[in-house]
């Protein structure tokens, strides 16, 4: 026979500051599962939702992943444009995106510099980066940008400084923010936008660092493929968007990794926690267990209830971890070596930030548990 399910919550009522302490403790290691499986998630969805696999990119070959480091003739887009049938053309422009991409130090209106992430696009962009969105303002005349969503986290200031009309300094001139752009999570978010020939002016650069190419379809890729080994003196290579990004995500994998051990070196330091917190509520708690085996309680069921306590602030405390993490710390925002993205509590985090806090009730209760259970009726009624 089990106790009844009201003994153990009452039991936890009785002890209000040990209770208290205990939901505390576990609520705090839950948080911190949240949030680094917020990181994790939200690190891989930004790749994920970056690439676009009817997108061809044809960059430099020496260049290997690093775009960055892409140098190109400028002749390159008007090239394809000729040699090629598989970009979509439409009214007679052909949705093809010449652009230069670079990271400069940027100065901001309250002085603050910060490595920001600029790309000089023509108006053909919002052709082929099909996700980006302009949210607030105009498109970049010269002299001016647009920013997105998150190049302010990006670039470590308040969002309020980028705002539109405001001036920011780059590559040695003012550059006036004209207007802000989302791109439904993608890590163009974090970067700056201006009109390519201003960027070649204000870098003393006349190349490019790639092309990207809205193709009929997927299949298409193969004519663009053949291009780049034919033409082996312009030195051409072409990836695939989503394939990019994937790559990325392999590069990134480490951290993933890295990501998923601290979940496990947190959990075990909670269980630890739990352990210790646990041994001591158990310990003034003898002579009661005993008790209760004199009433003709089995030890199974007293081992039970205690295991119900620990389960109750359990629940509390994952409960009260994912409301926190959901209503403040989903969609947060944190500086990456790719930019920035936002933090993702999605249905796998809950699960795990839930799972774990669960866990630490359980493992937290079973040994003291059963080390008070041990001994005998006799010596743990003499218990002091």
């Amino acid at each position: 026979m089990l106790l009844p399910w009201e003994y153990g919550v009452r039991n936890l009522a009785r002890r209000p500051i040990h209770s208290g302490l205990t939901l505390f403790a576990l609520t705090t290691v839950t948080l911190l599962i949240f949030v680094v499986v917020g990181f994790i998630r939200g690190l891989e969805r930004s790749l994920a939702v970056s690439g676009d696999p009817n997108v061809m990119l044809v960059y430099s070959l020496t260049s290997e992943e690093n775009i960055e480091n892409s140098s190109i003739s400028a002749q390159i887009p008007d090239l394809l444009a000729a040699s090629l049938s598989a970009t979509v053309k439409h009214f007679g422009i052909t949705h093809h995106s010449p652009e230069l991409y670079l990271g400069s130090r940027v100065t901001t209106a309250d002085q603050s510099p910060g490595l920001g992430l600029v790309r000089g696009v023509t108006p053909t962009a919002p052709l082929v980066r099909r996700t980006v969105r302009m949210t607030e303002g105009t498109w970049p005349q010269p002299g001016e940008v647009m920013v997105g969503r998150l190049a302010a986290t990006k670039l470590g200031v308040p969002t309020e400084v980028l705002k539109i009309g405001n001036q920011i300094e780059m590559e040695g001139q003012a550059w006036q923010i004209s207007g802000t752009f989302a791109a439904e999570g993608a890590s163009f978010e974090s970067e700056i936008w201006c009109d390519l020939s201003d960027l070649q002016t204000a870098t003393k650069r006349q190349d490019l660092s790639l092309v990207a190419m809205l193709l009929k379809d997927r299949t298409a890729s193969s004519e663009v493929d053949l291009f780049c080994m034919e033409r082996k003196d312009l030195e051409l290579r072409a990836v695939r968007e989503s394939e990019y990004y994937q790559t990325l995500q392999q590069h990134y994998r480490p951290v993933r990794i890295l990501g998923w051990l601290i979940v496990g070196l947190v959990a075990t330091a909670g269980i630890f926690a739990g352990l210790n917190l646990m041994y001591g509520a158990l310990a003034g708690r003898i002579r009661e267990l005993a008790m209760l085996q004199v009433l003709g309680y089995k030890r199974v069921a007293i081992l039970v209830s205690v295991v119900q306590e620990g389960l109750v602030l359990a629940s509390a405390a994952s409960l009260i971890a994912g409301t926190f993490a959901v209503c403040w710390i989903n969609g947060l925002t944190v500086r990456f070596t790719m930019g920035a993205f936002a933090l993702r509590i999605d249905s796998l985090a809950i699960l795990s930030g839930c799972a774990v806090g669960l866990l630490l009730g359980i493992l937290g209760a079973l040994p003291p548990a059963l080390k008070a259970l041990h001994a005998s009726v006799a010596i743990n009624l003499k218990a002091v």
